[in-house]
Formats: structure tokens, sequence, C-alpha cells
């Protein structure tokens, strides 16, 4: 798989039925290895490693309700209190980020209400935070809480 702009992670990685598939450790199987799922893991690494976010306060592909359609996010890490703290939307890295990814992650953020939002394709990363209302496209923060 293509080297991504994360910091180097240990997967588990196998051929099952000749398919590579990774092991997800949310959802505690082996999913198969696309590009975007190898994006999804690399995010999941990094919030479990340079965040600190313990694995059982994130869940991944998860559908919601947005105005009436069933869509479904990539990720989400939630406090300890059960609050949305970061919603993630996670592309291939031959997806290039545009409007409409931002406008994408914003629309499930109106029903999650998450204070930070991340786009990313494993290569290029935008982190945005949510205050008062408005959404700012800010550098990745040294912490999430």
């Amino acid at each position: 798989m293509q080297v991504l702009n994360f910091p180097e992670y240990e997967f588990q990685i196998q051929e099952q039925e000749q398919k590579k598939v990774i092991f997800d450790p949310i959802r505690k199987k082996f999913i198969p290895l696309s590009p975007e799922e190898w994006v999804r893991q690399h995010c999941i690494c990094h919030l479990v490693q340079r965040f600190n976010l313990p694995i059982g306060l994130i869940a991944v592909e998860r559908e919601i309700q947005v105005h009436g359609l069933r869509k479904r996010f990539d990720i989400v890490g939630f406090a300890s209190s059960g609050s949305p703290l970061i919603l993630i939307e996670c592309k291939a890295t031959s997806v290039e980020l545009t409007q409409e990814t931002l406008i994408q992650v914003a629309t499930y953020n109106n029903k999650l209400d998450s204070p930070w939002m991340w786009i990313t394709n494993g290569i290029q990363h935008a982190w945005f935070e949510r205050k008062n209302g408005k959404t700012q496209l800010v550098a990745a923060p040294e912490k999430l809480i």
C-alpha cells in the first residue's frame, strides 16, 4: 500500500480468499484493504496513539440520518461524556480534497455537532474547528481535549 503522510504504524494485514484484509481494532474484524480503508486505519491509529483516545470511544462507519437520508460517517471519536469530539472523513489517496468533501463532513456534523472535523486522503489533511456556530480551518491540534 502507498506510504501516507502519517507516522509509521503497525497493522495486521493478511490475505483471505486472494484479497488483502486489514484488522480493524474498532470493529474487531478483518476488513477488505481498499485505499480508503488504508487511510481510515491510519486515522484510527493516529487517534489512539497520538491523541490517546481509547478504542472504546471511537465509532467507525456508522449510519446516521441526515435530512431524512441514510448516510454513513467514517470515524467519530467521542469524549468520555459520550458527546462527539471529532468527526473524520477519509478518502482514498487518489481522491482530491475539495469543497464538496468539506460540505459532506459539515453536513454530517450538523447532525453530530462535533467541535472538531478532519478531512484526509492520507496525503493531505485539513482540520476544522467549530466554535460559536462557525467552522474555521485550523492547524492540526496538539491535543483534542
